[in-house]
């Protein structure tokens, strides 16, 4: 074999190895991206959840709380918004626009689930009425699955995020399309406290 063959041979030896480290990440980046936005999908099955919930805890309340008028509306207007943030960033989890707005729109909604629930306390036969107290042992369970779900999702967010800024990932990464993915996090310290649901 001639020198020149043999420097065919390594050349295209190196360039299957290439071919094929850069196939590793790419699938690997694919495989992490999918990892996190099916995190994202199970919190976005809670969260749906949570908005069917209001609902119908607004209209219990409604026959007792006659006179909270305003806050009542609130709940429905932040319970609105949060779902409309939620369907965006369902659209595209990791986006950090759609994630801000999400996390913007969760909470305001938590604040004004709080004020409701403070005002729960002045209403003694609405904190005895069963579908009530039903309604609030189901917001509560949902809670504790969203906040199971949120976790999971920022620890395959952290995954993806960590395996697309390691060497020689980042050199390929926003060549491939993928950019870095945003956490659920909580902003404030009211959201940092697990919703009081108590009758």
């Amino acid at each position: 074999m001639s020198g020149t063959a043999i420097a065919l041979i390594v050349i295209i030896a190196l360039l299957v190895v290439a071919a094929l480290m850069l196939a590793g990440i790419y699938n690997k980046l694919v495989a992490m991206r999918n990892r996190y936005r099916n995190a994202f999908s199970q919190i976005d099955v809670q969260l749906k959840r949570r908005y069917d919930l209001i609902p119908n805890l607004v209209e219990t309340a409604k026959a007792y709380m006659s006179h909270e008028r305003q806050t009542l509306e609130a709940v429905i207007e932040a319970r609105n918004k949060a779902v409309s943030a939620s369907g965006r960033a369902a659209a595209a989890p990791g986006d950090p626009g759609a994630m801000r707005d999400l996390m913007g729109a969760e909470s305001a909604l938590t604040g004004v689930m709080g004020r409701l629930f403070a005002l729960f306390e002045n209403y003694p036969n609405l904190k005895a009425n069963e579908t009530m107290n039903r309604l609030m042992e189901e917001l509560t369970s949902t809670e504790n699955k969203i906040a199971f779900a949120r976790q999971a999702y920022n620890d395959a967010v952290m995954v993806y995020n960590t395996t697309r800024e390691t060497f020689p990932n980042i050199m390929f990464a926003g060549m491939f399309g993928f950019g870095a993915a945003e956490l659920f996090e909580v902003k404030t310290d009211a959201e940092r406290e697990a919703v009081k649901v108590k009758f």
